[in-house]
């Protein structure tokens, strides 16, 4: 989420010469390195600590806008602009918990500071939230961000951005709730089937996999957050091989791309049972599902009832703990 957020305020940026530079200093409890990235599409610096486990060091930017700070492990955006003299203190412990900012831009920066934690708090709700929850969860974010920036005391550039930003904000996150809510109606009755191509030949059907667990990835070739997961979901399929339990990825790659997911298949060896939806974002499992993004995990029980229509990613713990209950 911090990564759709950002790439969308970095969308929103306009173009503002400045004449002084940003100084920035952090001091980090139980960092998680010893040196620090502020970035954009457009510019990179690195701070490094010094023996005192302070970072700090003075650069321009070529407009004020939002900025990705990048500590090895964990990220946080900011706002920064030239004459802007700021000071972070935080324990990487608890990230966004504990970040406080102080100095010229302490004001915008504690701002998106807060944001964060609204954004973690509104994500662990619509886990466990249904119905009128659902409803009224991304209205109440609305607010209280729009309640947020109409401090006529912040900057007005940074103000500005942050309008125009929220309502496409608010857009993708009522599509999240949507398909939360469409999920949940899922949840418990039988799965749509499929009968997809085999990379290994011939097809495949959800049927044949009738008295085990089988967890679902959607993905394709082109999708970068798709990607990211590979590596996390072989971890998670050589725990439980043996198992009974199935890890199946459905690529919904259109027909032009049939031969790149099978070169990419083959030449990251990925496992588990590898298939191609034969009509990609049309295809009738696909459209049953209400899947509109990806990745999307599913996960079914051996009798073929859904027991998660939007289950947790492979690199969420959560996953690991809901399997070892179901497979103990």
């Amino acid at each position: 989420m911090k990564k759709i957020l950002l790439l969308l305020l970095f969308t929103f940026a306009g173009v503002f010469a400045q004449a002084d530079k940003v100084k920035f200093t952090a001091t980090i409890q139980n960092r998680n390195s010893d040196s620090l990235v502020i970035r954009s599409r457009a510019f990179s610096t690195t701070l490094k600590a010094d023996k005192n486990g302070v970072f700090t060091n003075t650069f321009a930017v070529a407009q004020p806008g939002f900025f990705q700070l990048f500590d090895g492990t964990e990220s946080t955006t900011l706002y920064l602009k030239n004459g802007y003299d700021l000071t972070m203190n935080m324990d990487a412990k608890q990230f966004d918990e504990t970040i406080k900012f102080k100095g010229a831009g302490e004001k915008e920066n504690n701002y998106l500071a807060k944001k964060a934690l609204w954004n973690e708090t509104f994500f662990e709700r619509l886990e466990t939230a249904n119905g009128t929850a659902l409803n009224t969860m991304v209205d109440e974010y609305a607010k209280k961000a729009e309640e947020g920036i109409n401090d006529t005391t912040l900057d007005e550039n940074f103000r500005n951005i942050l309008k125009a930003q929220l309502g496409q904000e608010k857009q993708q996150l009522a599509q999240m709730a949507q398909q939360k809510a469409a999920a949940q109606k899922m949840n418990g009755v039988a799965s749509p089937g499929f009968n997809f191509e085999n990379f290994k030949g011939g097809t495949t059907k959800l049927d044949d996999f009738k008295g085990k667990y089988v967890y679902i990835d959607v993905w394709a070739t082109w999708c970068g957050p798709c990607r990211q997961e590979i590596p996390f979901l072989q971890k998670v399929e050589d725990k439980y091989h043996g198992k009974n339990i199935v890890f199946t990825s459905i690529s919904i790659d259109t027909a032009k791309d049939h031969e790149k997911w099978k070169k990419m298949v083959g030449d990251k060896t990925l496992g588990g049972v590898q298939l191609f939806a034969d009509k990609d974002w049309k295809s009738d499992f696909i459209q049953a599902y209400g899947i509109n993004s990806i990745p999307r995990f599913i996960l079914i029980d051996p009798k073929g009832n859904v027991v998660d229509a939007d289950a947790k990613r492979p690199s969420d713990p959560a996953l690991q703990a809901q399997l070892d209950k179901l497979l103990k």
